[in-house]
């Protein structure tokens, strides 16, 4: 496959640069409405956070059978309170989301550093697979994002501070338990966080309609992928970071797909070339 060719983090003199603090932790403080209580609804989410070990506060079932006696175990087991409420009051409390007779509330939302995400790959013993979500704002597309990148075994997602979706009960709704397991970092400055990848040898991967075809791109490598916004596109600060462009073929008479759709193609496309190096 005649993939672009491209010289090294190390020919360029960036591999083995230290690692910057300049973003470290610091978006574990919200001062926003995300950062209050959260509630978790439905019981997969539930049952993945329980697994987890996320910081809950309380469990709330309005029922008993099946996977709900599961939770009131898990919970009972990790000494999280149990409360038994009535399908009207749950509904209450979930604003009418479909909870399936469960929910969780649990501390505020809990973000990582970049520099937390790099050191899974690191302790994985595998090449940096992070996906960059350039002010994705719908909590859907966030959490279908968050789950894909779960499932495509990415070492976690890095989102802004302002003009994105954060860790609500919607995110982590859609994301079906996902968003318990990937490590999410939430920056001040996508461009910052940037530099701190390539710093540490990632190759930056911007998804543009400019760009050249996907399957045509080498990704074997230390992969940062970014996912632009529903509307938008990436931000030219953005962009012009990006190492290189790619695109999905369009065959259509529709130009664009659905943010978390597209961010799920190209994320299975890195599993796959991945897969053939090992293979």
């Amino acid at each position: 496959m005649p993939y672009q060719n491209k010289p090294s983090r190390r020919q360029t003199g960036t591999t083995d640069k230290p690692r910057k603090e300049a973003l470290h932790r610091e978006d574990k403080k919200d001062g926003d409405s995300d950062g209050g209580a959260m509630l978790i609804v439905g019981r997969n989410p539930v049952i993945e956070a329980l697994k987890a070990d996320k910081s809950l506060n309380a469990v709330y079932l309005s029922g008993s059978g099946g996977s709900l006696g599961l939770i009131r175990r898990m919970a009972a087991e990790k000494g999280i309170v149990v409360k038994q409420v009535t399908d009207q009051k749950l509904s209450a409390m979930c604003g009418g989301a479909s909870h399936q007779g469960a929910a969780a509330s649990g501390a505020c939302a809990e973000y990582v550093s970049v520099e937390d995400i790099l050191e899974v790959s690191e302790k994985k013993g595998t090449k940096p697979f992070i996906i960059i979500c350039d002010e994705i704002e719908d909590p859907h597309n966030l959490g279908a994002i968050i789950r894909t990148a779960e499932a495509s075994g990415a070492d976690g997602v890095i989102i802004p501070k302002r003009r994105s979706a954060a860790l609500n009960e919607t995110v982590f709704k859609t994301s079906a338990g996902a968003a318990s397991w990937v490590p999410v970092a939430r920056v001040a400055n996508i461009p910052a966080a940037i530099d701190i990848l390539k710093e540490n040898g990632v190759w930056i991967y911007g998804t543009d309609a400019s760009g050249e075809d996907y399957s045509m791109t080498d990704m074997k490598g230390s992969v940062g992928l970014v996912i632009g916004s529903e509307g938008f596109g990436m931000g030219r600060l953005v962009r012009e970071k990006c190492d290189f462009l790619i695109k999905l073929p369009m065959s259509g008479m529709i130009t664009s797909l659905n943010a978390s759709v597209a961010a799920g193609i190209f994320m299975y496309e890195v599993v796959r070339q991945r897969r053939a190096v090992s293979g």
